[in-house]
């Protein structure tokens, strides 16, 4: 893939027009395309960084490719990698179990490492219907020691379609009993909506650490708690107060990445690269908004 020199030039002005905070593109958001289509598709549209995901780095090695490169393609694209995605089974795994999930989070830790990336997302497990916030906030603490081993800080997640750790204020709650200082979050509005937590919160979090914004909008339909991560739309297509969930990021002082995450399969029938685009003109419409 090759940029020609109008296009260019009009990346170039589009991004030095570009407010606010940077636009990141979550790979999920063009999953169909092989790894190394992904970073120059990203690069192509006007991205400042690229967050990938650890089964994409995990096939790719397996396909007999090196980390090493990835870290080069990378660098010669100029995006930066914020996050990686993700760590599972680490907060409610015992025993044999439990050695194993930190076993392969040390893995997946090690990889964002060897591609440049600061944190990786911890999600939460989706099945359970109760969770003792306070054993969620030592089970993260382990993680982020494990963290610091490595040099990757693993972020705490919420998903609101799961059944457990479905809300800011559990995630929030879980990162600040860690009493660790590197603890943080990931926030998504698509999980404010589904899970019910609202916009309203947001404003609050003053004293909790955003490692990274997920950044996607959703319908009117299916109904909100009916909603899957397919129904994710881009970001000013949707019914979700984005503008308004900006101003309180900047209120608070969030100045991180804004990574475009969305899981809609009929967006994965288009041009790929069109989808990218069209993602990234669309969220720096809205930041513009508020910058």
């Amino acid at each position: 893939m090759t940029v020609n020199a109008s296009l260019a030039r009009q990346l170039l002005e589009d991004l030095m027009k570009t407010p606010g905070w940077p636009v990141c593109l979550n790979t999920s958001t063009i999953r169909p395309a092989p790894l190394l289509d992904k970073i120059q598709i990203a690069a192509a549209a006007g991205y400042s960084g690229i967050e990938l995901w650890s089964d994409d780095l995990t096939r790719f090695e397996k396909g007999g490719g090196s980390l090493s490169e990835i870290r080069q393609r990378l660098n010669d694209s100029g995006l930066k990698v914020p996050s990686v995605i993700a760590l599972f089974d680490w907060m409610q795994s015992e025993g044999p179990h439990k050695d194993a999930a930190f076993g392969e989070a040390r893995r997946r830790m090690e990889q964002a490492a060897a591609v440049g990336a600061p944190t990786i997302v911890a999600s939460p497990v989706p099945d359970a219907p109760n969770v003792d916030l306070g054993r969620a906030a030592s089970r993260y603490a382990e993680l982020l020691e494990l963290g610091r081993q490595v040099g990757v800080t693993p972020s705490m997640e919420f998903l609101g379609f799961f059944h457990n750790v479905f809300m800011l204020e559990q995630a929030a709650a879980i990162a600040r009993q860690t009493g660790d200082a590197h603890a943080s979050i990931v926030l998504d509005p698509f999980h404010l909506y589904r899970g019910g937590s609202g916009f309203g919160g947001i404003k609050f979090l003053k004293g909790i650490k955003i490692s990274i914004c997920h950044f996607n909008d959703a319908p009117a339909a299916p109904p909100q708690f009916d909603q899957s991560d397919a129904d994710r739309v881009y970001p000013g297509d949707g019914v979700l107060p984005l503008s308004q969930m900006l101003r309180d990021l900047a209120s608070i002082g969030y100045e991180g990445f804004l990574s475009i995450e969305l899981f809609n399969e009929s967006y994965w029938r288009d041009d790929l690269s069109v989808v990218a685009r069209t993602a990234w003109k669309k969220a720096v419409s809205i930041v513009s908004t508020v910058a």
